[in-house]
């Protein structure tokens, strides 16, 4: 059955990198995810996303720091977590760090730029989805520290990291709480 674009928006899920299989996701699919990211519906044209792709030895030093990180700043430690962030870097294929670059005239409220961004991220997953490939997008509580881990331009912030991998496990059906009718009026 040829997949539709409903029957792909309601299929996609989020997989997580335990999830997935040793197999990697080349330059040309990130590419892709990446291109379908880009024409996502910008107020104003501002295309706010930006993208910062991690593989290799750049992932394993972005686990590194966002488990000392964690280390440093939380404030009820767990060896299990300090340990997952890291593993969650070496289990994915690449990290995709989700980032907003600020209009800097404030042409538009920030908020319409984040759901830009985020809109750019459905895209990318969607794509990814589609082409087998896993994704989750994880957004850590000490986020505002990866300034210290990436060369920012002014304006510009970390929103969060899009893990990939491709898996071979077949992911659950998905369900939603109540229908669309349920939290739609119509006047």
């Amino acid at each position: 059955m040829k997949n539709t674009l409903q029957n792909v928006i309601a299929s996609r899920r989020s997989v997580f990198p335990s999830q997935y299989n040793k197999e990697a996701v080349t330059e040309e699919e990130i590419k892709t995810m990446l291109e379908a990211a880009n024409w996502a519906p910008t107020h104003r044209r501002t295309e706010p996303w930006r993208f910062k792709v991690l593989r290799g030895d750049a992932k394993t030093e972005l686990g590194s720091f966002l488990a000392a990180t964690y280390k440093e700043k939380t404030e009820k430690f767990s060896e299990m977590k300090y340990k997952k962030i890291s593993e969650k870097m070496t289990q994915s294929a690449a990290v995709i760090a989700i980032c907003l670059q600020r209009d800097e005239k404030a042409s538009v409220p920030e908020w319409e730029e984040v759901a830009a961004v985020a809109m750019a991220v459905q895209n990318m997953w969607l794509v990814a989805h589609e082409m087998k490939i896993g994704g989750y997008w994880s957004s850590p509580s000490f986020i505002s520290e990866m300034h210290h881990f990436f060369n920012f331009n002014e304006g510009e912030r970390c929103l969060g990291f899009f893990y990939l991998g491709k898996y071979d496990e077949t992911v659950a059906p998905g369900t939603r709480n109540s229908s669309s009718e349920d939290k739609t009026t119509w006047l």
